[in-house]
């Protein structure tokens, strides 16, 4: 079973962010992050939904288990997708259209 506040802590750590840069991209309080770890609860689907968008990554991304992405995609197809995952919405559309067009 998926360890929600273990993952969303290790997407904030993948980007480096403290928990109250998560909170400002996230738009939600740092005292509501800080509630979740301190009494082990889990966020509603609405908090959950501004975490990922936070993330750039979309809520089924996010609850997908981690051994079924391991097991279809190689070593460098994950770290593309780590890499694309970290990139601002305007990083990813300009990648996107980089891509495109070779």
């Amino acid at each position: 079973m998926i360890n929600i506040l273990e993952k969303i802590r290790k997407y904030r750590i993948e980007r480096n962010w403290s928990e109250y840069q998560l909170a400002e991209k996230s738009e939600l309080p740092q005292s509501t992050i800080s509630s979740w770890y301190r009494k082990n609860q889990i966020p509603t689907i609405q908090s959950l939904d501004k975490i990922c968008s936070a993330f750039n990554i979309s809520l089924s991304q996010f609850l997908i288990e981690d051994d079924i992405t391991e097991t279809y995609l190689t070593e460098e197809q994950k770290e593309l997708l780590l890499c694309y995952a970290k990139l601002s919405k305007e990083q990813q559309e300009a990648l996107i259209d980089f891509l495109k067009a070779l």
